[in-house]
């Protein structure tokens, strides 16, 4: 498939996620920071319900942090129903947006995570699909993936999944589901007692620092 091909699936499923949970689990705390689960959804959907004129204010009343004025961004689409959010996310969902950088493969990858990060308090399982899963995976262990956790994670490990024909790096091994490998290379440590193999001791301690 075509790589928008698979973010646009990906944008469904997470608004049919979204879709399918109460006022309660919308309110739960997600894996994501202070976010919870509705603020997740705001985050995913907020680069196409909002304008260019917002971002300023927000970023000088962050200080110039990008990263406190996209968290603030997120709670403010947030507010809005939940309907309106997940509306929003399938008329985009062969939007063809492309953040600086990291490009559509961050959007694949962005979509995956947080689908986890709401997925996994609330007691969700769920299996990623193969597809999507290597191509985000490949993307995590590249030199693209700035912001989406720490190279010194990574740095002289080997990552192997126990669900798909995937492995990466040199040296000893950390095993694991596509899912958990995934979150733990975005610095999800709720995952770390899932992996296995030699190297999953020094995953845990590079993750603790």
């Amino acid at each position: 498939m075509a790589l928008l091909d698979l973010v646009a699936a990906e944008r469904h499923r997470f608004a049919d996620l979204i879709d399918s949970l109460t006022p309660e689990q919308l309110d739960t705390p997600s894996l994501c920071g202070e976010w919870t689960v509705r603020q997740v959804a705001g985050h995913v959907v907020a680069p196409f319900a909002t304008r260019r004129s917002w971002f300023l204010p927000l970023l000088l009343h962050s200080r110039f942090s990008l990263h406190r004025a996209n968290a603030e961004l997120a709670r403010m689409v947030a507010r809005r129903p939940v309907a309106e959010l997940t509306g929003e996310l399938r008329r985009n969902a062969r939007n063809p947006f492309a953040p600086p950088v990291v490009g559509q493969l961050g959007q694949l990858t962005d979509l995956q995570v947080h689908a986890q990060d709401v997925r996994r308090p609330l007691g969700l399982a769920y299996a990623l699909d193969p597809e999507p899963a290597r191509t985000s995976l490949d993307f995590l262990v590249s030199r693209r993936s700035v912001a989406f956790g720490p190279r010194r994670l990574r740095g002289g490990l080997r990552f192997a999944t126990t669900d798909l024909d995937w492995a990466w790096g040199d040296g000893p091994e950390v095993r694991g589901t596509a899912e958990a490998i995934m979150m733990a290379l975005t610095g999800r440590t709720v995952v770390l007692p899932e992996l296995t193999g030699d190297g999953a001791a020094v995953l845990r301690k590079r993750s603790a620092r």
